[in-house]
C-alpha cells in the first residue's frame, strides 16, 4: 500500500522534515511504500486566486498543477500531513494547498438544494503537528480542541475523510527530539495495520 506524506516547512533540516522522514521510514519498514511531498521544495503556490474562485464555482476547469496534486492523492491509500503549528493552526503553505486542491467537485460536491456530497470517504488521514508550547499550555487554553475542531472536523470531516491519527508532538521536561522521531516512526509503522487486519479477516 502507498502513503502520501505531505510536509510543509521552509527548512529541510527542521525537526518537521526529520519527523516526516522517520514516518516514511516506519512505513517502508512495515512493507509499504511512502512518498514525501515537500510543498516548499516543489514550489507549490498557495495563493487562492480569482481563477481558483472560478474553479470553486465550477466556472473554470482546474489547472494541470491542481489536477496533478489530486491525482497524487488519488493514488495514495492514506494521506499524512506533517507540519509545524503556526499561530495555533497549520502553516499558510499547507492551508493554501488544501484551499486549492480540496475543491468543490473533487473533495466534496455542493449539489442543488443546498445538499453536500462528501467525496473523500475512502481516504484515511493522519495529522502530525509539531508545536513549540508544552502540553500544559495546550490544555490550559484549549488549543488542542480548537485545532481539532478547525482542522479535523472543519476540513476533513467536511469532505468525509476519516481522521485516524491526530497527534501533537510537543516539548516537555521528559521528552527529547529523538522521542518525537521514535513516535513518528511508530505512527508510520502502524498506518496500514487496520487495513491489513481487514484483509486477513476477509481471507479467513
Amino acid at each position: 500500500m502507498h502513503a502520501l506524506i505531505v510536509v510543509a516547512h521552509p527548512d529541510p533540516n527542521s525537526l518537521t522534515h526529520a519527523v516526516a522522514d522517520r514516518l516514511a521510514e516506519g512505513v517502508s519498514k512495515s512493507g509499504h511504500a511512502a512518498e514525501i511531498a515537500d510543498l516548499m521544495a516543489e514550489g507549490f503556490d498557495p495563493r487562492f486566486t480569482a481563477t481558483d474562485h472560478a474553479v470553486h464555482l465550477k466556472r473554470a476547469a482546474p489547472s494541470a498543477e491542481i489536477l496533478a496534486e489530486q491525482a497524487r492523492i488519488d493514488r495514495a491509500d492514506t494521506l499524512v500531513l506533517v507540519y509545524p503549528v503556526y499561530w495555533w493552526s497549520m502553516p499558510g503553505l499547507l492551508k493554501g494547498w488544501i484551499d486549492r486542491v480540496f475543491i468543490n467537485g473533487w473533495a466534496y460536491d455542493e449539489v442543488p438544494g443546498g445538499k453536500l456530497e462528501k467525496k473523500l470517504g475512502h481516504l484515511p488521514v493522519h495529522l502530525v503537528a509539531l508545536g513549540g508550547a508544552d502540553q500544559r499550555t495546550y490544555e490550559r487554553h484549549g488549543y488542542s480542541g480548537a485545532m481539532r475542531t478547525q482542522i479535523d472536523h472543519g476540513i476533513f470531516d467536511y469532505c468525509g475523510a476519516r481522521i485516524v491519527t491526530s497527534e501533537f508532538l510537543l516539548p516537555s521536561d521528559t521528552q527529547t527530539m529523538s522521542a518525537h522521531l521514535d513516535t513518528a516512526q511508530a505512527i508510520g509503522g502502524k498506518l496500514f495495520q487496520t487495513a491489513e487486519r481487514g484483509e486477513a479477516a476477509d481471507a479467513a
